[in-house]
């Protein structure tokens, strides 16, 4: 296989791999085509109000001041006289989107949700809006769009203040609040003199949605045990008071409005959310009014969580729901039909009605799920042929029937509680029943994926040892022989196309099925260097190679264990202390050894520090800048009294300005931290100057010397000034460590060049990387450079989880941003947090580019061994996928799998392109020329001559990046799963720099 069609096979079956975990895993459970139910009987409202407070914890509405007052007073008053209370038990992750979904919509939304980011619908869903008569909803511009646009007529209002009053520099995140209530008393207002809005208004059937945004931004600017937060629920608590009294009078107080006030999350004590914290779980619900039980009175109730009597409500019924429960509830109040895709339960103790009217409306909630069961079943059984279908056997045509003649039945008979029991036994089995036929094709999927990633592995060890070792023999294999194994395949091909065509299965999974075909024709096809390999095995002793493959399995196991638990970094960092002592490597450089030694124990401690619950430690950041300073300051001393004859006057100038740029950003962290802690925002100059170090940042690494350290120092200068205006503590000190250890690595791969006599040691400080393109003599690769390869894997895995867990959100703060902006902007904080992701990243890279030149190898042979360890990696991952539980279970999983498996797409041409043209450019004024015209220029064929002459394409490494675009908490909306890492577009970022 030739070197473009290689890449081409490649860069396939690695996008076919990435787009089957969301076909796979992330497929939407919603079915369309169900007939609406609806209770038969009068519902007890006409008219429903629902607040919902973001971000509102149960124990921060629940609790009692220190004096022992209410936080709230007006619910407190209403849960202990007229209305009914509990928890919401919200499901992870943790979100607004997800949360409003869950209240709104009763089910829980898929994280392929995040498809078309939160202000639309990637599949258009039923809600409670949509079946209402009139919906009029006030709030955030991020949560109401969502369910206006896809409803079936246009009778869903939505009135929300501007996105740039989302600010976290703001005085007051309350005055959110405040816009919704006088918003909407206005509105009613104006009602009087329309008499055509006032008619609407006294229809039944109407929805009323307050959406209070407050809570949430003062928990993510202040944190929840804030004054800023506690004082907002009192504002929200009298808001809703006076909505209450505003609205009965408007009626005539005619008892037909039924409120109810909850939250779509909770918060952590750190002011994030996102995760399964019973701090973000648990959320309050207030019910009261038209159809709604009074207070009951009990004795004594248990609950595992203990927080009745701090609560002191140990006697009041505690009536705790699921989060999708809310849903039917507020169908059932004011007699629309259930949404049509809710998988919610009637809780039953909160209706005041007859037992006819609870048993004919959990009778419905139970047609309604088993409707979405039959139709889900109708689907899959018809894409299926009848022999090989297994339908899901407790819901079979005739357990049905039973079961729906048994509950009308009792209903008829007026044994309502049986009747009750028989169908919510129904809906727990029609939801068994929907999950069951979701993953119906999952494993044999994602059997047909491994094949094919396991084929594509095999292959690129047999490229490595065919291409890049002595151990095989160039044979030629005969053309009758191919021929026999090209038909054999290709029927193989034919069989399985024919067996999907029959069930009329999707496109994808024609290409899923069929992938494996070409891949393992391609493996078999280099049987001859399988038996050479086996050969050259069987000779080596048996324990020095099981010895052998046991560690290379221990490496990568331990690669995957650090995606998990953040500490193996350490001591995997605690073991490359001990390299060079274990391999002799001391003896022959003592002092390089020993910063070794120290830099590694150094970084090892990052992983132990805490990710999450931290306050912002500004001092840390100050001294990190100082120390940066400082370490600039003896650079240059050091080139000014050895009199280096390679720095010019105009390299000067350039770490001048970056050192200024150093200096500037500290100030700014500095100063910006002082405003916004006196609520003063973010000053204008300091928001030009931190988008002007930004900009910069980027350009003056190419106006810097293409000597080997001088040029590594100087990407370091400029991508510190720009983390240090995204860093808020003991991070900002990572890049400066991580960077030591960088260029001490790049040392030691020289000694061990010599250790094992595998070439000359070549002088560092005059390697000028604009040459380094003419290297024409690649030695073969020795076992030593697996080991290489681990390193670089290890210290990009480090980089990524040294400071932070980049699979959870809650491991960002959004303080990191607000050197740039304060205003919500959930894209644009997810870049810069992005940005942030990736500098360390940058900084081993061109390390590992450096190795690479060094040690006179091709690149082409170490990142082949890097795509190795990364599939394997990946195909770890692919079958620890979790479609459900917290962004931080998800992430862990899906989006560190897309990591490795995007790591593994690499080697391509572009990258090849890119590094020849951008990595080695003297001078900014090369940039343009040299990008637009690759293969135009003497440069160019003399390089193309060389890399013909050694046989291989030069392709530069994985300089992956993560393009999150996960939506910040800071205002709780969704939006997160979809985390794609770019290589090639990293690798132009990183070798630019060069």
């Amino acid at each position: 296989m030739g070197m473009p069609v290689f890449i081409v096979a490649g860069l396939l079956v690695h996008c076919v791999f990435l787009a089957s975990i969301f076909d796979i895993y992330f497929t939407s459970p919603l079915v369309h085509g169900m007939t609406p139910q609806q209770t038969p009987l009068p519902p007890p409202a006409k008219r429903l109000v629902l607040f919902v407070a973001d971000g509102l914890r149960a124990d921060s509405l629940y609790e009692l001041d220190s004096n022992g007052t209410p936080r709230a007073p007006f619910l407190r008053s209403i849960l202990e006289n007229i209305g009914s209370w509990g928890i919401s038990h919200t499901r992870v992750p943790t979100e607004s989107r997800p949360g409003h979904v869950a209240l709104i919509a009763g089910f829980y939304e898929d994280v392929s949700a995040v498809a078309k980011g939160w202000k639309e619908n990637p599949v258009e869903f039923d809600s409670l809006f949509n079946e209402s008569k009139y919906t009029w909803s006030w709030g955030s511009p991020d949560i109401l769009p969502m369910f206006a646009k896809g409803a079936s007529r246009d009778h869903v209002y939505t009135f929300c203040y501007t996105a740039e009053s989302e600010d976290f520099g703001a005085q007051d995140a309350a005055k959110l609040d405040t816009w919704v209530f006088d918003h909407v008393k206005s509105f009613f207002n104006s009602s009087r003199s329309n008499q055509t809005l006032y008619s609407a208004l006294n229809e039944e059937k109407v929805v009323l949605f307050l959406h209070l945004l407050g809570i949430d931004t003062n928990g993510h600017a202040h944190r929840p045990n804030s004054r800023e937060y506690k004082e907002n629920i009192r504002k929200v608590d009298e808001g809703v008071k006076e909505m209450a009294s505003m609205l009965d009078n408007f009626y005539g107080n005619d008892g037909k409005t039924a409120f109810i006030l909850t939250s779509d999350h909770g918060m952590t004590d750190w002011g994030s959310h996102g995760a399964g914290h019973p701090s973000e779980t648990l959320t309050p619900l207030v019910a009261w009014g038209a159809g709604v039980n009074y207070p009951q009175r009990v004795a004594s109730q248990f609950f595992e969580d203990n927080f009745l009597e701090e609560w002191k409500l140990e006697n009041l019924k505690r009536l705790d729901v699921n989060q999708a429960d809310v849903a039917p509830l507020m169908a059932s109040l004011i007699g629309v039909p259930f949404p049509l895709n809710s998988v919610g339960t009637l809780p039953l103790e909160y209706l005041n009605n007859s037992a006819h009217f609870k048993a004919e409306s959990i009778f419905t909630n139970a047609v309604q799920i088993l409707e979405q069961f039959k139709v889900k079943m109708t689907q899959k059984e018809e894409t299926t042929l009848s022999f090989l279908f297994t339908p899901f056997k407790p819901l079979s045509d005739s357990e049905q029937m039973n079961f729906l003649k048994k509950a009308r039945l009792y209903i008829q008979q007026e044994k309502y509680d049986e009747a009750v029991s028989l169908c919510k036994t129904l809906i727990n089995l029609a939801l068994e029943g929907l999950s069951y036929y979701h993953t119906y094709d999952r494993l044999f999927l994602g059997l047909s994926i491994a094949m094919s990633f396991v084929g594509w592995t095999a292959y690129v060890i047999l490229v490595i040892i065919k291409t890049h070792t002595n151990l095989t023999k160039t044979v030629q294999s005969s053309d009758k022989e191919s021929t026999v194994l090209l038909y054999g395949f290709a029927f193989v091909g034919m069989i399985i196309a024919f067996f999907l065509l029959i069930q009329t299965c999707p496109w994808t999974y024609y290409i899923y099925c069929l992938l494996p075909v070409p891949v393992w024709y391609a493996v078999v096809k280099e049987l001859h260097v399988i038996q050479d390999l086996a050969a050259n095995l069987l000779s080596l002793p048996i324990g020095q190679s099981m010895g052998f493959l046991l560690v290379c399995v221990l490496g990568v196991e331990i690669l995957v264990f650090s995606f998990f638990y953040r500490s193996t970094l350490t001591v995997g960092l605690l073991v490359f202390a001990g390299w060079p002592v274990i391999t002799q490597l001391w003896v022959q450089a003592k002092t390089t050894v020993l910063i070794w030694i120290l830099l590694c124990v150094l970084l090892a401690i990052f992983p132990l520090m805490p990710v999450v619950g931290r306050e912002p430690n500004i001092p840390l950041v100050i001294a990190a800048g100082l120390l940066t300073l400082l370490i600039s300051c003896s650079y240059l001393a050091f080139f000014r009294k050895s009199k280096n004859r390679y720095v010019n006057n105009e390299d000067l100038k350039v770490q001048f300005y970056q050192m200024l740029s150093i200096a500037l950003s500290t100030y700014v962290v500095s100063s910006t931290h002082n405003s916004l802690q006196n609520k003063q925002g973010l000053p204008v100059f300091n928001q030009i100057i931190s988008w002007t170090t930004l900009v910069s940042s980027s350009v003056l690494p190419l106006l810097s010397p293409t000597f080997l350290f001088q040029r590594l120092f100087s990407i370091l200068l400029s991508l510190m000034s720009t983390y240090l205006l995204l860093s808020t503590g003991y991070e900002a000190l990572f890049p400066l460590v991580l960077s030591g250890l960088m260029f001490v690595w790049i040392n030691m791969e020289q000694e061990a060049l010599q250790h094992y006599s595998l070439s000359l040691k070549p002088k560092l400080a005059v390697l000028n990387f604009s040459y380094a393109t003419d290297i024409t003599h690649f030695r073969q690769l020795h076992l030593d450079d697996i080991r290489r390869s681990f390193f670089f894997v290890f210290f990009i895995v480090t980089a990524f989880f040294g400071t932070g867990n980049i699979a959870s959100v809650n491991s960002f703060d959004p303080a990191s941003v607000y050197c740039f902006l304060t205003v919500f902007s959930p894209f644009m904080m997810g870049a810069l947090l992005m940005l942030k992701v990736v500098i360390p990243f940058v900084l081993v890279s061109c390390a590992f580019e450096a190795v690479q030149v060094t040690t006179q190898l091709s690149s082409k042979s170490l990142f082949l061994i890097v795509l190795v360890i990364s599939d394997v990696m990946a195909l770890h991952f692919f079958f620890l996928v979790k479609d459900y539980g917290s962004w931080l279970d998800i992430g862990t999983r899906s989006d560190i799998l897309i990591k490795e498996h995007s790591r593994s797409a690499l080697c391509s041409t572009a990258r090849e392109k890119c590094i020849q043209h951008s990595l080695h450019y003297k001078s900014m004024k090369d940039l343009v020329p040299s990008t637009l015209k690759w293969a135009g220029t003497k440069k160019r064929k003399s390089s193309s001559e060389s890399l013909k002459q050694r046989g291989s394409l030069n392709i530069f490494g994985c300089t992956a990046c993560r393009w999150e675009f996960r939506q910040m908490q800071a205002a709780g909306c969704w939006g997160r799963l979809c985390l794609l890492r770019l290589d090639s577009v990293c690798a132009a970022l990183a070798t630019m720099c060069w």
